[in-house]
């Protein structure tokens, strides 16, 4: 028997000064470091400077950072990103990171369902795409149910967790 719970409401907001806490414990959580393409912690001072730059124009930094709110109080869960914009051929990357113990309620979902819209509406991109681990069932459930098809593996494309460890990674895109 399958349950549906109800979702409090999404929200995607511009990051803020006060969120150096919240990025602080996101981006040093060492679960996430593989899907993330980093080994070490973050600084509060690398982190304090990014922050001073994030309003930088989507144009000009071809990246852009929301945060993923839950509820009326806009409670921070995690982030979505948009990274490696294309002016000209008008596609960017998307990335979405939910605290691990904010998983499985539908928030992920529900951010890139408003992602694509703001890309689709106000960016005007014509696509995405992401690469996400061929075990990570979780995240090829995810991208497949927002619209993304899978394109092609890439062999061998990820560091395992264990030395000597490669594993394969999935191309997924999204015509918007």
């Amino acid at each position: 028997m399958t349950f549906f719970h109800a979702t409090p409401p999404v929200s995607l907001r511009a990051l803020e000064p006060d969120d150096l806490e919240f990025l602080y414990s996101l981006e040093n959580d060492p679960a996430i470091w593989a899907v993330s393409d980093t080994l070490a912690p973050v600084s509060r001072h690398a982190l304090r400077e990014y922050l001073r730059h994030a309003g930088t124009n989507f144009y000009e930094a071809r990246q852009l950072r929301l945060l993923v709110c839950v509820g009326p109080e806009r409670r921070p869960v995690g982030t979505v990103d948009l990274f490696e914009f294309e002016p000209l051929h008008q596609r960017a990357g998307v990335g979405i990171t939910i605290l691990a113990a904010e998983r499985r309620r539908g928030y992920a979902r529900a951010a890139l369902a408003q992602l694509l819209l703001y890309a689709r509406q106000t960016l005007r991109l014509h696509q995405l795409f992401c690469t996400v681990g061929a075990s990570n069932r979780a995240s090829l459930a995810l991208f497949r149910v927002a619209g993304f098809r899978r394109v092609g593996v890439r062999r061998e494309w990820l560091r395992g967790p264990t030395a000597g460890q490669w594993l394969d990674a999935v191309e997924l895109q999204c015509l918007l």
